[in-house]
């Protein structure tokens, strides 16, 4: 196991090293992807495909929300 342990005069906020674990990650999963022959799934499409899916609690939540309404109206 490779262990690196930096200054304790080191020190940047938390976001700072978000962003930067982030933009590693990226390169190094992009390197690997390419590598290894891995072309990555079309995001996009896979985002508009799972957002226009109807979830299944949806028509229950619907059915419930249209009696509390109605029993409102009613009183």
């Amino acid at each position: 196991m490779v262990t690196e342990q930096a200054d304790d005069e080191i020190v940047f906020p938390p976001e700072r090293w978000v962003a930067t674990f982030r933009s590693h990650a990226q390169l190094i999963l992009h390197e690997l992807g390419e590598y290894l022959g891995y072309s990555p799934p079309p995001l996009l499409e896979r985002l508009i495909e799972d957002a226009q899916k109807i979830h299944q609690q949806r028509p229950i939540l619907q059915e419930t929300l249209a009696t509390a309404t109605q029993l409102r109206c009613e009183s």
